[in-house]
């Protein structure tokens, strides 16, 4: 059974920085992309960041572009999202994705999502 478990989510002030981890179990995305998607209350899932198997090519959206930084550790089946500046508009529950594939610059989600880890950041 595959399982995607998110952590490092908090309240933080704005400015302020946190770093997010989602560890997978029950199969290895070594060889997949993997991302992370937020979902603020009354707004559809948005994309957020994406790396690829390797971890030699990453996508942001433009709203994270400069502030976000995805990596992953393939040993330890993990992908982290490190956020800085933080601003009032990035609070929302935070999700990871894994197995994705990309094409034209874009990445597709697969079936395993997290339980996500909810980000409030305070004014």
């Amino acid at each position: 059974q595959v399982q995607l478990v998110e952590s490092g989510g908090g309240l933080v002030q704005a400015g302020g920085s946190l770093r997010l981890s989602c560890a997978a179990s029950g199969r290895t995305f070594s060889r997949s992309g993997m991302g992370w998607f937020r979902q603020a209350p009354g707004k559809e899932r948005e994309f957020v960041a994406a790396i690829s198997w390797s971890g030699g090519s990453t996508y942001y959206a433009d709203s994270v572009k400069g502030r976000f930084t995805i990596s992953r550790d393939n040993a330890k089946n993990t992908v982290y999202l490190q956020m800085i500046s933080l601003k009032p508009e990035d609070t929302a529950v935070y999700s990871c994705n894994a197995g994705g594939t990309f094409s034209s610059s874009k990445y597709y989600p697969a079936r395993y999502w997290g339980q996500g880890t909810q980000v409030t950041v305070s004014s």
